[in-house]
């Protein structure tokens, strides 16, 4: 299967447990995770991603809302017992970029050049955001 990620929809694609699958904020996703993080709008949604400091529980629940978002039947559970290039690293790389592209990537998205997906194609168009540092217990 064939997986094109379109930007202009905040859409990323990344490569979980061996199958390339679409990510996607849509405006549902976001409102479970406005649900999920007990905020009451997408402006405290973006602050509190801003810091950059994301748990594991965090980033479990962005990249399951972002699936779910583009299709893809899986539940937190699910997510939380994938696995991914880069083991956590790589979790928390997926989330940023999928932040990134439904909070503030689409000036990028519409530069003549192209963010790389996850499944290795496409220029990059510089540097990427930083990877959030996963908060300590």
């Amino acid at each position: 299967m064939s997986v094109h990620p379109n930007r202009h929809r905040g859409e990323i694609a990344a490569k979980f447990d061996g199958e390339i699958r679409l990510l996607c904020l849509t405006l549902g996703a976001l409102a479970e995770l406005e649900s999920a993080f007990g905020v009451a709008n997408l402006g405290e949604l973006a602050g509190r991603f801003e810091a950059g400091q994301l748990s594991a529980g965090d980033i479990i629940r962005i990249v399951g809302a972002g699936l779910r978002g583009a299709g893809n039947r899986v539940s937190d559970e699910d997510v939380a017992v994938m696995s991914t290039e880069g083991g956590a690293a790589g979790f928390a790389r997926i989330a940023t970029e999928l932040l990134w592209v439904s909070f503030g990537g689409a000036e990028a998205a519409e530069d003549s050049r192209q963010l790389p997906d996850r499944a290795g194609a496409g220029p990059d168009i510089g540097p990427n955001p930083p990877a959030p540092q996963v908060a300590g217990r």
